[in-house]
């Protein structure tokens, strides 16, 4: 592959990458309008997102299933969550779990 043929991919990567991140933009009132109920699925798209990127880190140790009470990452996650749901602030929630990790991780 030559020069010039990195230079036409990244152009047609940069053309495509525009068309498609900015055609609700672009088209503006023209742009198909999704249905109401998918709307509302979407709404829970990024939590799904970040369900499916955490979980695995809270579960797994080495590669294997780890659900034991000396999993330290289980343990503080689920300490978050009580966290969360007893005071429903973020930053707090965010803070007492890695505080709760961390003794964990020290004290296991």
């Amino acid at each position: 592959m030559n020069a010039a043929d990195t230079w036409l991919a990244i152009l047609w990567l940069t053309l495509a990458t525009i068309l498609t991140r900015c055609s609700f933009f672009l088209l503006g009132r023209h742009a198909v309008r999704l249905p109401p109920k998918l709307q509302h699925a979407l709404r829970y798209a990024p939590a799904a997102a970040l369900a499916a990127i955490v979980a695995p880190d809270l579960l797994l140790a080495n590669g294997e299933l780890a659900m034991s009470w000396s999993n330290p990452k289980l343990m503080a996650g689920l300490g978050a969550v009580l966290v969360f749901l007893t005071t429903r602030h973020l930053l707090g929630t965010i803070i007492a779990g890695m505080l709760l990790f961390t003794l964990l991780r020290i004290t296991l």
